[in-house]
């Protein structure tokens, strides 16, 4: 699928009454792959729900296991609210390729992912499908909801 063009057409549907929109089209080349995954009934207690540094190694870790390269991470643990035990981890890890971001709310027991690759050179959506699946495995949900947006960029030639 790698920089493969694709044909938009842009039309106006209105009634005959109304101005009608001229058509147009609009290649496009498609340039990354975005996942996106909101995990709910995820155990509070899970270390990786409330441990920085063991977020992170799991993060790290996945990130090689799919064959993409880090360049850098943040992850910062938050302070229990009043009344909480726990509190939630955001992580970040900087992609070659992109980025991994990774948020967890231990006394919801939710968790949201968001692993965004950039084909430009390769096509990386295998490997973006992979560290998802493996942080979505780990993580264990009940319910799971996920969204894959193919991301493009108009060709030079058709703008």
């Amino acid at each position: 699928m790698q920089n493969t063009p694709v044909s938009i057409t842009l039309s106006d549907s209105a009634p005959a009454s109304e101005p009608t929109v001229s058509h147009e089209v609009i290649k496009l080349r498609h340039q990354g792959t975005h996942l996106t995954a909101d995990l709910a009934g995820c155990a509070a207690g899970h270390p990786w729900m409330c441990q920085p540094e063991a977020l992170r190694a799991a993060c790290l870790q996945a990130v090689a296991q799919a064959g993409l390269q880090t360049v850098g991470d943040r992850f910062h643990g938050f302070e229990p609210s009043q009344g909480q035990q726990t509190a939630g981890v955001t992580g970040v890890v900087l992609l070659a390729e992109s980025h991994l971001a990774v948020h967890t709310w231990p006394e919801l027991g939710v968790v949201t992912l968001d692993v965004f690759v950039c084909n430009l050179l390769s096509d990386n959506a295998e490997r973006a499908q992979m560290l998802l699946d493996q942080l979505v495995a780990g993580f264990a949900p009940l319910q799971q909801a996920r969204q894959a947006i193919c991301r493009a960029i108009p060709d030079a030639a058709s703008t």
